[in-house]
């Protein structure tokens, strides 16, 4: 028995207390003293039924009679807190069976006792208090949830940092030991190879051209001091051949404008042996 539909919509979105008592004059008293009340009122005659209408109905708190025929509303309550531990629950009884109450109170299935007769101004605050107590909770519930959805959703993305970073190491590992092969492999070649930088800076010689021109200033020294003016010529125009004589050694000269990863532009020197005097 209900006092506004449950499945009205308007209804359906306000707070909810379910009254449990086997007295039918008890539960029309508490309705019409509760009828200006801003919560929904569902009625329960007796323990069963009100375990019957909380499977059909959220209900936010729970006022119960304790003396009752065939199930007592401490027992009531406490199946009520195994089934629907959100609920906040009350017991008003004008019976002294107080150690149970305490017991109930105790274990949680209470949260307060209530006497009857009651003063109609006080168990309207008492109610009040059970439901601000229910939005406190539901409150952190929610917060709860965010504060989970939210580490959950830190986890997901720090995974997937992760796996970019190891991804990212991956490939400099993989870029190093290329890099690695790389300047082996140039470092083999018969042939001088110098590197020049955008500002005409020697900043690279492989094996060869370091044996070939031990004389001369390499790395760290610009192009014009430590080689003939051809060589400095073809760097300036940034790319062409020219034949230069080093050493008494006679090389045919190629300029090659190279890349770095730092987005500027280079120079590679490659001589080629042309014969000797």
């Amino acid at each position: 028995m209900s006092e506004i539909s449950p499945a009205d919509s308007d209804a359906s979105a306000k707070p909810t207390l379910l009254l449990v008592d086997d007295e039918d004059s008890i539960l029309s008293s508490l309705r019409r003293l509760l009828r200006r009340e801003a919560y929904q009122v569902l009625t329960a005659n007796g323990g069963q039924a009100g375990l019957d209408e909380l499977a059909r109905s959220r209900v936010d708190v729970i006022v119960s009679d304790q003396r009752m025929p065939g199930m007592s509303g401490v027992e009531f309550l406490r199946r009520a807190k195994e089934l629907y531990p959100d609920t906040v629950r009350v017991v008003l009884s004008g019976y002294a069976d107080l150690q149970s109450i305490t017991d109930a109170i105790n274990e949680g299935a209470i949260y307060k006792f209530l006497s009857k007769p009651w003063d109609d101004d006080m168990l309207k605050a008492e109610i009040e208090e059970a439901f601000r107590r229910k939005a406190l909770h539901d409150e952190n519930r929610r917060l709860n949830r965010q504060v989970q959805a939210t580490n959950t959703e830190l986890i997901r993305v720090n995974a997937q940092l992760q796996e970019a970073l190891e991804a990212q190491r991956q490939r400099t590992e993989l870029g190093e030991t290329a890099l690695a092969a790389v300047q082996e492999i140039v470092n083999c070649l018969p042939v001088p190879l110098l590197g020049v930088d955008p500002g005409g800076l020697l900043v690279f010689a492989n094996a060869d051209a370091t044996r070939r021109f031990a004389q001369h200033p390499l790395l760290g020294a610009f192009v014009a001091e430590a080689l003939p003016a051809a060589a400095a010529e073809l760097v300036a125009q940034g790319r062409g051949e020219a034949g230069m004589t080093i050493d008494d050694c006679v090389y045919r000269v190629s300029c090659h404008a190279v890349d770095s990863i730092m987005q500027q532009r280079g120079y590679l020197l490659i001589f080629i042996p042309d014969g000797t005097s």
